[in-house]
């Protein structure tokens, strides 16, 4: 089943934005961040709903009687409520899709320019900050997706210019270019600045006195030597630089905010998401048996960020 409306206004073109919905509060958080998303990227709506094996018998039955008719999806009906309660000013098409949802959804991502999904669905446990369909999707999605958090978490997610700012967990070495060039355009699109975050893990300060067993048999503490420390942080820096510099001189509208700081990727990245209007990160790795899994620092983020999280997949995945 699908229709499709054009609001009065502009009209979009390019790779729709895809936004899946469940009749879960937590999809149509999802779906109302997805608008949004399309208005600034000017890009057409598609909401899909994948629905369950009851539900595609009962509207069966239910359009028996007309064999031409469509079948209702009432989840379907919902959506477009909240989407013409809002005044779209972008084309929005409305499907409905069968299958498991974790093929379904991606089969039809293939030519979207973003996925987004509720962090959780209808079921589960309501303790749970991610579902399993939003980590399946982050490992397989065919586009960037975006998981919006549910409202048990503080911040609230926004689309619109100028709202808050972006924040890139970026490794120098192992982040592909897809990725960061997806912050700076989401940025670029929004006029916000986009932040850099670069975290890593320096050595355990040594001990400044080796204590032997008895008191009289104390070691004094070596010379001090340079501070180890100190010049990973300084080495970090400059290879952060030159890896965002092309980026920068491409995008140099966008207010780019380089960070390097010691500590946890995700702890770090997690603590910035209060005041973000969107995360980004890259998705690592594929299993040595082929299968595609996410790192731990996207794993953390999905499950514990508290604005929009966007896992880009590298382009030879995608």
């Amino acid at each position: 089943m699908s229709d499709s409306r054009t609001p009065p206004g502009p009209s979009a073109s390019g790779a729709p934005v895809l936004a899946g919905v469940d009749g879960s509060a937590h999809g149509l958080r999802a779906l109302e961040w997805a608008l949004g998303a399309a208005r600034t990227l000017g890009a057409p709506l598609i909401v899909a709903h994948v629905r369950p094996e009851a539900l595609r018998r009962g509207a069966a039955r239910t359009a028996s009687a007309d064999a031409d008719a469509p079948l209702p999806d009432p989840v379907l009906d919902a959506a477009r409520a909240v989407v013409e309660e809002r005044g779209p000013t972008v084309p929005v098409r409305y499907t409905s899709l069968d299958g498991p949802v974790t093929d379904a959804l991606p089969a039809a991502a293939r030519s979207c320019r973003l996925l987004v999904t509720g962090a959780r669905g209808r079921g589960g446990f309501a303790s749970l900050l991610l579902g399993s369909t939003s980590r399946s999707l982050a490992a397989t999605a065919p586009c960037p997706l975006v998981v919006v958090p549910h409202e048990a978490r503080t911040a609230v997610p926004g689309t619109e210019a100028g709202a808050g700012r972006i924040l890139l967990g970026l490794h120098p070495e192992e982040t592909p270019d897809e990725v960061v060039e997806f912050a700076f355009e989401a940025a670029r699109l929004r006029g916000v600045p986009l932040e850099a975050v670069t975290v890593l893990r320096l050595p355990p300060v040594p001990a400044a006195l080796l204590v032997a067993p008895v008191p009289v048999l104390q070691v004094p503490a070596p010379l001090p030597e340079e501070d180890e420390s100190e010049l990973m942080l300084r080495e970090t820096e400059r290879e952060q630089e030159a890896r965002l510099r092309p980026f920068a001189e491409r995008w140099p509208e966008v207010e780019l905010r380089p960070v390097v700081a010691p500590g946890d990727a995700a702890g770090r990245l997690v603590d910035g998401s209060r005041d973000a209007a969107l995360l980004v990160v890259g998705r690592h790795h594929r299993h040595r048996f082929g299968s595609l899994l996410i790192g731990s620092v996207a794993h953390a983020v999905l499950h514990h960020a508290e604005c929009p999280v966007a896992v880009v997949p590298p382009v030879a995945e995608a």
